[in-house]
């Protein structure tokens, strides 16, 4: 959790998208939201549930102006078997957000999200606008994680990146009352 409030580790990997193989950096990332969507693995048994309830949820976050990146340590090769993989049988047909293949594991070292066995936990970064690591969260590789929860968090940072006299409270939402980092306006939120 050291990396909090620092920028993103430098890194260059290999990503697949709509087919097509290419390299992306840390650098491309500037200038949106991020989401980097660690997970253990293609063709297990959370993963695909998860990858689909992520491109189910993609056009809320495009209106948070947030791309979404899976990241395992997979090749973009194996991430290509697994994307033309049809859905009933475990594939993840039709999801079209980029996989990035991190297969040096640089990125997930990095990050410190390796488990023992040299793959990926169920990591999951928001990075703002400038690279800076605003979020982490790291499940146990059997536990799949609720996207929802994801966008909520987004929203709460992008509404303290918006009104930074303001922080948000436990469970809060948009449109929730916020409070300001005193004493007097959390003694007037509990009380209410």
């Amino acid at each position: 959790m050291s990396q909090i409030g620092k920028p993103i580790p430098a890194f260059h990997c290999e990503v697949i998208a709509n087919g097509e193989i290419a390299t992306l950096s840390d650098y491309d990332l500037h200038g949106k939201y991020t989401v980097l969507f660690f997970y253990p693995l293609d063709f297990t048994f959370v993963c695909p549930t998860e990858i689909h309830a992520l491109q189910k949820a993609l056009p809320e976050f495009a209106a948070r102006n947030c791309t979404v990146y899976g990241v395992s340590v997979d090749s973009v090769h194996t991430h290509r078997a697994w994307l033309n993989t049809p859905k009933n049988e475990g594939g993840v047909q039709g999801v079209s957000f980029p996989l990035i293949s991190d297969l040096q594991r640089i990125l997930s070292e990095q990050c410190d999200i390796l488990d023992e066995s040299g793959v990926a936990l169920r990591a999951t970064i928001i990075l703002d606008t400038e690279n800076i690591i605003q979020h982490i969260s790291v499940n146990t590789l059997s536990v799949g994680r609720s996207i929802s929860e994801i966008i909520r968090t987004l929203d709460a940072i992008q509404f303290v990146s918006l009104h930074g006299e303001h922080v948000c409270p436990a469970n809060w939402q948009p449109g929730d009352e916020a409070i300001q980092p005193t004493h007097e306006s959390v003694t007037k939120y509990l009380s209410k």
